[in-house]
């Protein structure tokens, strides 16, 4: 049978566990998952065998079809033995983001009503401080060493060395759960699995208000694997990086559950700041990230290729006029069409050789607007950067660019089986079976969310353009209204700005009811020292560098050519540089990077109101 028939049978699997079967029966010696210098390496029978062992354990412990599982763990192979263990028992395993409180794990962990949880030593002391609240929780099982430290189980059967987990009082630690039942039947257990039930929780990251729970059954994720592969198609031997959050359906769905069907190998990332070091190394066959790591990877580019002479900046100027005129369906001329392929020829393809995305088919970015200018300038460098969109409620799918199709400043059309329409207020809903079956807990949220036709309520305001690629305009709740009665997109605009220069890490403009628009703007942790040091401001803090001159004038510069792409109903009249930085799961960002806009406003009131005075 061939790799086309066999990636067929695991994407028409019913559930995710007959796929995961499928997929040991066809490729069982082909490496599943790994670290990045292979000090570990499974391949999908020894993934199966560790699976397996470790569903053993969780058996015994109680863990059984329809309970819900707790994962606290980084991007490290014992995350997808874990979920796939759980899994395998017809449980729902969930994680929870590394940043998380103890106020935020309690919660979460309640709602799921775990009895169960599995968490890395370095997460253990808040998840402790977490447990007081949750009197249902009545195992922890603890994964120690460094990430990806662990070896099989010997009582696995494929390996000699013991994971080097370690428990405290009250624990359990994870190499004594794998394998303690070496006679355990995984198979009656797995073929259980029904397509309506739940295959994980995806906690929704609350920027107005507690997080949900979205239940997404086994239905629904195989339909978004389908959407993928009609998409993409990925070839036989398919290689992805593991290193976003697990919380987040972009991780789960384009580093497990994909991998899962298509056989792929996933070599795991522990650290995500690491992960342009990755690239080279794996190569991958998909990358997908969110803006702001393409944005700092244009910036880093871009300085490079100013010192590579006059003819790499021909060279750049004619790939992005080719690019700026193909997507507005206009001609080439000769003349630029043969200074972007030798370009392309003698710089370009080094280029994506060196930041290893030479073998990526597909690359491709969402959860936020993306600056045009970013989106522009990986095309000119043969790198097809494409937006997507989707919600956890609907598996992290729902639009998409083709590879092949790019429409640059839309999301794509709508994916396979996805039905899409816009309200009378311009709202996208959509409809099919990648839609959740609920939120957990919360029937009243759910009747509000999807109506009794079947339409998920979005929450974006979105336009369909002549072709009908869809094109995200914002959130439907953060749309400013103006002093004077005029509808703007504070996400669009912010989009705008940050595009304009490499100084501004975050920014958060402000503007309802007001008469003008105004903007807190956060330094880039990264370029905004180096920018100081080239200043002679060596050695300061991002707090000191607040107050610079410079550094002001650099921000100012940047907001000026920002407001050039704006109406001038758009444009950020006042800034005000903010002391520090805004982190994942901060005051200001959800872990996912979203904008708390309420919570900054109300915590930057005075210097808010400072500007409109």
């Amino acid at each position: 049978m061939g790799i086309v028939e066999q990636a067929r049978r695991a994407v028409g699997a019913r559930t995710m566990t007959e796929a995961f079967r499928l997929t040991v029966e066809e490729h069982a010696d082909r490496v599943a998952v790994r670290t990045k210098d292979d000090e570990v390496s499974l391949t999908w029978a020894q993934l199966r065998d560790r699976v397996d062992a470790l569903a053993g354990g969780l058996a015994g412990l109680g863990v059984g079809r329809g309970d819900t599982v707790a994962l606290m763990l980084g991007n490290r192979p014992e995350f997808h033995i874990a979920d796939l263990a759980a899994m395998t028992l017809g449980a729902a395993p969930f994680s929870i983001y590394q940043t998380f409180t103890p106020d935020q794990i309690a919660f979460i962990v309640g709602d799921a009503g775990a009895r169960v949880a599995i968490v890395e030593e370095q997460y253990l002391e808040r998840f402790q401080a977490a447990r007081a609240s949750l009197p249902a929780l009545e195992r922890v099982i603890v994964v120690g060493g460094a990430r990806g430290d662990a070896q099989p189980a010997s009582s696995a059967g494929t390996g000699d060395t013991q994971p080097t987990s370690s428990a405290g009082t009250g624990d359990t630690a994870w190499d004594d759960v794998e394998g303690a039942d070496p006679g355990f039947d995984a198979e009656p257990h797995w073929r259980a699995v029904g397509p309506e039930d739940v295959l994980t929780l995806i906690y929704t990251s609350g920027t107005t208000g507690p997080p949900k729970g979205v239940q997404l059954v086994h239905r629904n994720i195989m339909a978004a694997v389908r959407v993928a592969d009609d998409v993409i198609r990925f070839p036989d031997g398919s290689k992805v990086i593991s290193w976003l959050p697990a919380a987040h359906v972009a991780e789960r769905n384009a580093h497990h559950y994909l991998p899962i069907v298509f056989a792929m190998t996933v070599t795991c990332c522990p650290n995500p700041r690491e992960i342009v070091a990755y690239l080279p190394a794996v190569k991958p066959t998909w990358f997908f990230a969110v803006p702001r790591i393409f944005e700092k990877l244009k910036a880093g580019l871009e300085g490079h290729l100013s010192t590579q002479g006059e003819a790499t900046v021909a060279w750049l100027a004619a790939a992005r006029r080719k690019v700026e005129l193909e997507q507005a369906g206009e001609p080439v001329p000769d003349d630029v069409a043969a200074s972007a392929a030798e370009g392309d020829e003698k710089l370009f393809a080094g280029l994506r050789a060196m930041l290893g995305l030479d073998e990526a088919i597909s690359i491709n970015v969402g959860a936020a607007p993306t600056p045009r200018d970013v989106l522009v300038f990986f095309h000119a460098i043969g790198i097809p950067l494409s937006e997507l969109w989707g919600m956890s409620e609907t598996c992290g799918v729902g639009a998409v660019n083709p590879p092949e199709r790019v429409r640059i400043g839309t999301v794509g059309p709508p994916s396979l089986g996805v039905e899409m329409r816009l309200a009378d207020d311009g709202e996208l809903l959509v409809r099919g079976d990648v839609v959740m079956a609920g939120y957990r807990n919360q029937p009243e949220k759910t009747a509000e969310a999807i109506d009794a036709e079947g339409w998920l309520h979005s929450g974006d305001i979105a336009e369909f353009d002549d072709e009908g690629y869809v094109k995200i305009v914002d959130r439907k709740k953060e749309i400013i209204i103006n002093a004077a009665g005029k509808n703007l997109s504070p996400a669009n605009i912010e989009s705008a700005i940050k595009g304009a220069g490499p100084i501004i890490g975050h920014i958060a403009v402000i503007g309802d009811a007001r008469p003008y628009n105004t903007a807190l703007v956060v330094l880039d942790s990264d370029f905004a020292p180096a920018f100081a040091a080239q200043q002679g401001l060596e050695g300061r803090s991002l707090e000191d560098l607040a107050g610079e001159d410079a550094v002001r004038g650099a921000v100012e510069a940047a907001v000026g050519k920002g407001n050039e792409e704006l109406a001038r109903v758009e444009q950020i009249k006042k800034f005000t540089i903010v002391r520090g930085d805004w982190l994942p799961g901060g005051d200001e960002l959800t872990p996912t990077m979203k904008l708390k806009r309420k919570p900054i406003a109300e915590k930057y009131a005075p210097e808010i109101e400072a500007m409109y005075s």
